[in-house]
C-alpha cells in the first residue's frame, strides 16, 4: 500500500488536475480495507494501465512526472497537513486529461467522479478554529457583518463587547456613512473653491469642541477601582476599559478606527494573504524593547511561523530564540550600522549606507521596516537605493531611532522613497527630524524634493504637519508685499504641488478673479510662535553646521 500511494504521487499532474476514475479512490483507506476491497484496486489498475499506455506518446514528461516526488498542493497553496487532504491524480493528467475523460465516460464508476472539492474540507478546518481569546465561542465580530472570527482583531469579547452590540453599532455605523455620503453628493463640483467651511461644518465643529469639553479630567475612585479589577482580572486577554477616559465622541472615533482595521485584516484573510495563527510575527525582541508588530514581514517561513523574533539592534540579524541572541550579542562586533558617519550632533547621529555595498544589512532593514508599515514593498532589491540611518547614541552603541531611502537617480526627483521611526522612538519629535533632513540633502543638492507616494498613515499625517511648520514659519520671517509660490519652494526645498495642497488646507489660498491669491493669516502664525516659545530650545531639531556630506556622483 505504501508503494501504490507513492507512486500516486509522483504522478499528480502539475496544475492540480484529476481524472475521473482516479477521483473515485480520493477517500483514504487503510490496508485491511484495501485488500477486502478488490473492484476499486482492479479500477485503479484499469485507469493506471490506461493512462500509462496513454503517456507513452510524451516520454519526456512522464520522466519529469516520475522524479517530481514532492507532495501536492491543497487549494490553498499549502502543503497537506494529513493524508486525508491527498488528492490522487494519474501520471500527465494535465497533458492526457481530454482522452482520460473520454475513456472514464464507459467506465461504470463514473458517478464517483463528480464528489466536493477537497476545498469543502478546508473550510470547515477552518469553521472548526476557535478565538484564541479565553471564553469565546468565536461567533460575533467586532465589524458586526460576519457570524464567526478566529482572531483577536475581530473579537467581541476581547474588546469587552458583546456580538449584538456590535451588530447595533455596525447599523448606526452605516447610517452615519449614508449621510455623509449624502451630503457629498448635494455639494457642487465647485465647492473646493470656497476655502471658508460651510455653516454645517462651522455648527459640527462647534458640537465636537462642546462634546470635548465635557470629557472628565480624571477617574472617579469607583471607576478606578472598576479598572484595576478588569486589569487584575483579564490582564492581556482582554483590551482595558476605555469608558470615562476620553470624551464619548474620540470613543466612538476610536471604535470606528478597530472595525474598519478588523475588516480590512477579515479582508486579508480571506483572501489567503494571512492565515489565522501562522506565518504572521506577533513580537520581535529588539534591544531593550518588546515589539508588537502591525503588519506582515516576508521573513522567511522557519522565522515567521514562530510568533516572535529575536533581532541583534545593531547588525539587525534575525534569531529563533534568546539564546541564540544572547549568544550572538556576545560576539557581534557591530556597534553602530555600517557606511559613512555624515551627520553627528550631540547623541543623535545620521549614517549613510550604501545598498549595494551593504546589502544584506539593507535587506534585513527593510523586512524590520515591513513589520510597521503597510504599503512598503521593497525587501531585496536595494542596490539602487541609499539608506539614511539615524541613530541615539549611548555607552553600550548607537541605538536604531528610524531611517529613509532615497534612490540614488531619482528621475521625479523623490527624495524619500521609504521613512520609517520606530514605535519606542514615535511621538519624540524624531520623524520630523528625519523629514527636515531628507529636505536638507535636497537644498544641498539644488534641488526641489517630494516624498514617493503613497504614503502610510503616520506618514501623511508627518508631512503635513512638517509643510504646515515649514509655510507658518516662512510666513513669520517674510517682509515683503507680495508671496511667490516658487520663492517658497526654492527656499524651503519643498515641492510646489506640496505647498498648494498644505495652503488649501490652512485655508490660506483664495481663487479671485481667476487668480490665486496667498493669503497671510496671522492668527495661524501667531499660535504657531506660541507652541515654539512654549517649546523652548528642542535638541530635536536638525542643524545644518554638522552634515558632513556632498551629493554622491554616479551609482
Amino acid at each position: 500500500m505504501p508503494r501504490r500511494r507513492q507512486r500516486q504521487m509522483a504522478g499528480s499532474g502539475s496544475d492540480g488536475t484529476e481524472d475521473s476514475d482516479s477521483s473515485a479512490e480520493r477517500e483514504p483507506t487503510n490496508s485491511s480495507e484495501s485488500d477486502g476491497n478488490m473492484p476499486k484496486r482492479q479500477r485503479l489498475t484499469r485507469a493506471s494501465t490506461r493512462l500509462s499506455q496513454s503517456s507513452q506518446d510524451t516520454p519526456d514528461l512522464k520522466r519529469v512526472a516520475d522524479h517530481d516526488e514532492s507532495p501536492p498542493l491543497t487549494p490553498t497553496g499549502n502543503a497537506p497537513s494529513s493524508e486525508s487532504e491527498l488528492d490522487i491524480s494519474s501520471p500527465n493528467a494535465s497533458h492526457d486529461e481530454s482522452q482520460a475523460k473520454d475513456q472514464s465516460n464507459r467506465d461504470s464508476d463514473k458517478d464517483l467522479s463528480h464528489r466536493p472539492k477537497r476545498r469543502r474540507c478546508h473550510e470547515t478546518y477552518n469553521f472548526n478554529m476557535k478565538c484564541p481569546t479565553p471564553g469565546c465561542n468565536s461567533l460575533g465580530h467586532l465589524t458586526g457583518k460576519h457570524e464567526r472570527h478566529f482572531a483577536v482583531s475581530g473579537c467581541p469579547l476581547y474588546h469587552n463587547l458583546s456580538a449584538d452590540e456590535c451588530k447595533v453599532k455596525a447599523t448606526s455605523r452605516e447610517k452615519q456613512e449614508d449621510d455623509v455620503k449624502g451630503q457629498e453628493e448635494s455639494t457642487s463640483r465647485h465647492a473646493t473653491r470656497h476655502q471658508t467651511p460651510t455653516s454645517k461644518q462651522s455648527r459640527y465643529k462647534e458640537q465636537v469642541v462642546e462634546m470635548r469639553k465635557g470629557r472628565n479630567s480624571s477617574l472617579q475612585k469607583e471607576q478606578k477601582e472598576k479598572h484595576m479589577e478588569h486589569r487584575q482580572t483579564h490582564s492581556n486577554t482582554r483590551e482595558p476599559l476605555l469608558e470615562n477616559i476620553t470624551s464619548d465622541y474620540d470613543l466612538e472615533l476610536f471604535r470606528k478606527a478597530q472595525a474598519r482595521a478588523s475588516e480590512d485584516l477579515e479582508k486579508l484573510r480571506i483572501q489567503g494573504q494571512i492565515t489565522e495563527g501562522s506565518n504572521m510575527i506577533k513580537t520581535i525582541l529588539f534591544g531593550r524593547y518588546e515589539l508588537d508588530t502591525w503588519y506582515h514581514s516576508p521573513y522567511p517561513e522557519e522565522y515567521a511561523r514562530l510568533g516572535r523574533l529575536y533581532v541583534c539592534e545593531f547588525c539587525l540579524k534575525y534569531m529563533k530564540s534568546q539564546t541564540i541572541l544572547r549568544r550572538h550579542m556576545a560576539k557581534c562586533v557591530w556597534k553602530h550600522p555600517p557606511g559613512d558617519e555624515v551627520y553627528r550632533k550631540g547623541t543623535i547621529s545620521v549614517f549613510e549606507v550604501d545598498g549595494k555595498k551593504n546589502k544584506i544589512y539593507c535587506q534585513n532593514l527593510c523586512l524590520l521596516a515591513k513589520l510597521f508599515l503597510d504599503h512598503k514593498t521593497l525587501y531585496y532589491d536595494v542596490e539602487p537605493f541609499l539608506f539614511y540611518v539615524m541613530t541615539e547614541a549611548d555607552n553600550t552603541g548607537c541605538h536604531l531611532v528610524g531611517y529613509f531611502s532615497k534612490e540614488k537617480n531619482s528621475f521625479l526627483n523623490y527624495n524619500v522613497s521609504c521613512i520609517l521611526t520606530m514605535p519606542q522612538y514615535m511621538r519624540q519629535g524624531f520623524g520630523k527630524m528625519l523629514i527636515d533632513f531628507s529636505y536638507l540633502l535636497s537644498k544641498v543638492e539644488e534641488k526641489v524634493g517630494s516624498p514617493e507616494r503613497p504614503l502610510s498613515d503616520l506618514g501623511l499625517i508627518s508631512y503635513r504637519s512638517y509643510w504646515k511648520e515649514v509655510l507658518l514659519r516662512y510666513m513669520y520671517n517674510f517682509q515683503g508685499k507680495e508671496i511667490s509660490i516658487k520663492e517658497i519652494s526654492q527656499e524651503t526645498a519643498v515641492n510646489p504641488v506640496d505647498i498648494v495642497s498644505t495652503l488649501q488646507s490652512l485655508q490660506m489660498l483664495k481663487y479671485w478673479k481667476g487668480k490665486h491669491l496667498v493669503l497671510k493669516r496671522q492668527d495661524l502664525i501667531d499660535e504657531w510662535k506660541a507652541k515654539e516659545i512654549k517649546r523652548g530650545n528642542s535638541n530635536k531639531t536638525i542643524d545644518p553646521s554638522s552634515l558632513k556630506w556632498t551629493p554622491p556622483k554616479g551609482t
